[in-house]
């Protein structure tokens, strides 16, 4: 078995916003697994914690009838590196980046950021599921 690499985790993470199943990342997730938002004060720092917030968000997304998109992306400024590039409602109103760590064979963090913005990542259009 090969060592997971940061755009599998990310891959993951996109699949899991694309079908909205948490089942698509709960296996590669680290149990101190860290997810982190810049428009949350509190972050998450555990695996079983991650699950418990993401899996009522993603119902709600399921049910409440605005499409999100999870795109593959690279920064080349700020941060560079591969990215997750997200959307609601259309393709092209893009909301935010996502920037994994992996560490240790398992997916060790997330972090949501408007900053760097999402348009400034190169979108593949892939939309990993």
């Amino acid at each position: 078995m090969t060592e997971l690499t940061q755009v599998q985790g990310l891959e993951a993470y996109a699949a899991m916003m694309n079908t909205l199943d948490a089942s698509k990342i709960e296996p590669i997730l680290a149990e101190d697994f860290h997810y982190s938002s810049q428009w949350v004060l509190t972050d998450i720092t555990s695996k079983q914690e991650f699950l418990d917030y993401i899996t009522p968000k993603l119902e709600a997304i399921r049910t409440g009838g605005s499409e999100v998109w999870a795109e593959m992306g690279e920064l080349t400024r700020e941060i560079p590196g591969p990215c997750v590039v997200m959307a609601q409602g259309e393709k092209d109103n893009l909301l935010c980046v996502i920037l994994a760590k992996v560490e240790g064979g398992k997916l060790k963090s997330l972090a949501m950021c408007g900053a760097p913005s999402p348009h400034h990542a190169t979108r593949s259009g892939r939309y990993p599921i």
